[in-house]
């Protein structure tokens, strides 16, 4: 009988991929920035509601992204986004999974300004797309085990439920709190409408299609009332 040498590999988490690589690095970059800066960045480039709704500061509902509160807030959200997204960027490939992360992050954000359109609390972070990501993976790897802080074992699932109901009871009794659980909870929810293809690009595709065709409709019906009210008092 022949022996094998066995081969010892320890690694303390998955391999990096390209796409949460340059996240990190993006975020990273920003965080720095941020502290040159002084946090000037906030006023122009965290998510504040009422500049949204009221003066179309659109980019903030991606640039918040990037920004973060202090030194933990980046290194928690990043250390997720390496430990979640890494696997899901295997699975789905690069260009998916950038799509599902901006569209949760986005998502998040928009569920921020239509509850609170007019705050001015800024919001920052990259927490709602981390959100959107671990919700992803309970989805991917339901019954796969982790270790709730380092140590207590629990099924993916269960721990993504757990936040889930979490963040909505924080949501609830602290609607104004600066760790933004509408934020988290709108990454949740933005995800399960993406992954279930509620809110997929042919699905507004379609429904954009049929807004436009009922708007034309009541067009065309507003012109014909006029123009039969102008033939009466023509006659």
């Amino acid at each position: 009988m022949r022996s094998y040498p066995y081969e010892y590999r320890v690694s303390l988490g998955p391999p990096i991929t390209p796409a949460v690589k340059y996240l990190i690095i993006a975020n990273a970059v920003a965080f720095l920035m941020q502290l040159l800066t002084a946090n000037q960045m906030l006023v122009i480039f965290g998510l504040t509601p009422a500049l949204v709704a009221q003066q179309f500061f659109l980019w903030q509902l991606a640039s918040y992204l990037f920004l973060h509160g202090g030194l933990m807030h980046i290194v928690f959200n990043m250390f997720g986004l390496w430990m979640f997204g890494s696997e899901l960027e295997r699975i789905w490939g690069s260009a998916f999974f950038l799509r599902y992360y901006f569209i949760t992050g986005i998502g998040a954000g928009l569920l921020s300004v239509a509850v609170h359109p007019t705050s001015v609390q800024v919001t920052i972070g990259a927490s709602g797309a981390i959100y959107g990501v671990l919700l992803a993976y309970g989805m991917m790897f339901p019954n796969r085990m982790l270790l709730l802080y380092f140590i207590v074992p629990i099924k993916a699932k269960y721990f993504v439920i757990g936040l889930g109901l979490l963040t909505f009871v924080s949501a609830l009794q602290a609607p104004g709190s600066p760790t933004a659980h509408l934020a988290h909870l709108g990454g949740m929810l933005f995800g399960v409408a993406y992954l279930k293809g509620w809110i997929s690009p042919s699905f507004l595709g379609r429904h954009y299609q049929r807004w436009r065709i009922r708007r034309l409709r009541r067009k065309f019906q507003v012109y014909e009332q006029r123009r039969k009210r102008d033939d009466y008092t023509v006659h």
